[in-house]
């Protein structure tokens, strides 16, 4: 299997995801700004999305999916289906509970999410959109448990292509539940859990089909008898084992958010919305490239494991770490020196004005000193948890955790940064937690870097410089704020078009050849 195709077909895929989340954001911002309402939304959203990625995403993948892999590799497929049966089984009774739990206590989450919603009159909006979504977790868990299957399988397209049924069912209920809310006297912002709701159904309906293809489509126990058979299989034991440490330090990156979300509610009506638009400019180049490298990157690094081949699992590594430091360091130049341009083209229209793309700019810029470690973070935490070890990654974002906080008393407090602090508190954090795990892999001796990276981080650091600098120039003698959107939209198009020509020719006059990323695994 060619490693940079695969990469680069999960990359497009998560760009098409990403290109609609973003239309998705832009139009829900032009229709409902940033106020008390949509703060309510975006708390109530991340609720069972927090959930999402501590049970789904999160913990249950990243003990599931290495011990998948070992069980493909060694163990046959008649051994490797009962081992999903099991999982699954055991999956499912767990989220049932959780959903009806969640259900009746979305009072107490929403507080403890974001008590500043009291103040502002998001309150009670919060809860029953928390209630209308929390089954959400349900849906986007079982997903999760499709997507560590089909990407064992060496199946990456349905669960990278998979989020932008997400975004097309939100973007439908705002243009066409949004009009009819309004004339039914039902508040408009209501539409929008009605689309993350259908969205979920949806994502979790294409995985069937895609299974079925693989001949790897999990097999759920409904009787009692089922369940206790499950429970009692050696793999849900082991995937219990390892996810109770996984849970932990998943839950470190998680309640670091939860204590965002919370800090921003008490910065005024819609802190949270500005934060959450930050988030998403954020969050575009860290799934393109993090998300994408580290899907394509664990299954390989769990089956050399399995192999004793120590070589090939330092050299994937190696690989993906050139390979992200490539394009992720522009993204964090531009998310630095041209935030302003990018939040104002994309956001700038309807409800949000020039005063929201300044707040909103600002915390872009603030997560674009902390890119590269957010986003290697993707690919050095799978580096533990391929070799099975949870507990260090756990330890390592403990005390990132307690890092940040302290971070935030000062930036937030004492420098009175606001948004802005609880974004660069974040950015910093992950820069030391992705230190912190890069040295525990090389001190260990699961990493050896190659020779030649002196020279190839010069290269990279020339062309970001020549690059931020036509980025800076662009970003400080155009008018952004007082073009109307589509000049925007053109100057938004050459000048991120001129840059990265000025990029890759200046790599390309350092002599770094492109073609060297081409490898199989």
């Amino acid at each position: 299997m060619n490693l940079l195709r695969a990469a680069s077909t999960v990359s497009l895929l998560t760009l098409a995801s990403r290109v609609t989340g973003l239309v998705r954001d832009m139009l829900q911002a032009s229709v409902f700004g940033a106020n008390a309402l949509t703060d309510a939304f975006n708390v109530a959203f991340r609720i069972p999305n927090l959930f999402r990625r501590l049970v789904g995403e999160g913990a249950f993948s990243q003990a599931f999916v290495p011990l998948l892999a070992a069980s493909h590799e060694r163990d046959g497929p008649e051994a490797t289906q009962k081992l999903i049966d099991a999982v699954a089984t055991v999956l499912l009774w767990s989220l049932i509970v959780l959903c009806v739990v969640g259900v009746a206590g979305a009072p107490v989450l929403v507080y403890l999410m974001g008590s500043g919603l009291k103040a502002t009159g998001g309150f009670d909006a919060a809860v029953l959109m928390t209630r209308w979504m929390f089954p959400y977790i349900a849906c986007m868990s079982l997903v999760a448990l499709a997507a560590g299957i089909l990407n064992t399988w060496r199946r990456f397209v349905v669960p990278a292509a998979t989020p932008v049924l997400l975004n097309l069912s939100w973007i439908a209920a705002m243009l066409l539940l949004t009009p009819w809310f309004r004339r039914w006297g039902i508040e408009p912002i209501y539409s929008l859990a009605v689309g993350v709701m259908v969205g979920g159904v949806l994502q979790l309906a294409v995985q069937v089909p895609a299974l079925r293809r693989a001949d790897a489509l999990p097999h759920f126990g409904l009787g009692w008898q089922r369940l206790k058979e499950s429970w009692s299989h050696e793999g849900v034991r082991h995937v219990m084992g390892k996810m109770a440490p996984a849970l932990i330090g998943v839950s470190v990156a998680q309640i670091s958010q939860l204590i965002n979300t919370q800090i921003a509610s008490h910065l005024g009506a819609g802190a949270v919305s500005l934060l959450t638009y930050a988030d998403r400019l954020m969050e575009f180049p860290s799934a393109l490239l993090g998300v994408a490298l580290g899907v394509v990157l664990t299954p390989q690094l769990s089956a050399a494991h399995a192999r004793k081949d120590d070589a090939a699992y330092s050299d994937l590594i190696e690989w993906g770490l050139r390979q992200l430091l490539l394009l992720a360091l522009p993204c964090a130049v531009a998310l630095l020196v041209f935030a302003e341009p990018l939040v104002s083209t994309l956001f700038q229209r309807g409800e949000f004005r020039a005063a929201q793309v300044h707040g909103a700019a600002l915390a872009v810029s603030g997560y674009g000193v902390g890119l590269i470690g957010i986003v290697s973070i993707r690919i050095l935490a799978p580096g533990f948890f391929a070799r099975q070890d949870t507990r260090t990654p756990v330890r390592v974002g403990i005390a990132v955790l307690v890092l940040t906080q302290l971070f935030n008393l000062g930036f937030v407090y004492g420098l009175g940064l606001g948004v802005a602090g609880l974004a660069l508190s974040t950015g910093l954090g992950g820069v030391v937690n992705a230190g912190m795990l890069l040295f525990f892999l090389w001190r260990r001796g699961a990493y050896r870097p190659a020779a030649g990276w002196l020279l190839y981080v010069l290269r990279l650091c020339a062309g970001c410089a020549v690059m931020g600098g036509g980025l800076w120039w662009a970003a400080h003698h155009l008018d952004w704020l007082g073009a109307d959107s589509l000049r925007r939209a053109a100057w938004m198009a050459g000048v991120l078009a001129a840059a990265a020509v000025l990029y890759f020719a200046t790599l390309a006059a350092t002599g770094l050849k492109l073609r060297e990323f081409a490898r199989r695994g």
